[in-house]
């Protein structure tokens, strides 16, 4: 059986960026969390203790996503390690970190990184 958790668009207000303007001025970003365990147990025995508690994923993304960072590839591998060694069981795990209306000369919906084992 595969089992998979998803959190999708935890958004955030942040100040990740290389230009100095976006360290004063910050910006809108949306993180999705996807994760392949085993909570077989949890569903069987309606259990938060057989699972991966996605409220402390929630936090770990919002504590991370305070921590100013030039780049949007440094906050998502901080997110994905993180998580990791909070949850050793989960089995793959898959973190997408986008940045809303990036500084660009153009009209850009969302700039994203995305890793994944």
């Amino acid at each position: 059986m595969e089992n998979r958790i998803t959190i999708n668009d935890i958004r955030s207000y942040a100040f990740h960026g290389c230009m100095a303007e976006e360290e004063k001025t910050g910006a809108f970003f949306r993180t999705d969390v996807e994760m392949e365990t085993d909570f077989r147990q949890a569903a069987e025995n309606d259990d938060i203790s057989g699972t991966v508690n996605y409220a402390a994923v929630y936090g770990i993304v919002q504590a991370e996503m305070k921590i100013r960072s030039r780049l949007i590839e440094n906050v998502a591998y901080r997110i994905f390690v993180s998580i990791k060694k909070t949850f050793p069981q989960i089995k793959h795990l898959r973190i997408r970190v986008a940045k809303l209306n990036p500084p660009m000369d153009g009209n850009v919906g969302s700039a994203a990184v995305e890793i994944n084992d």
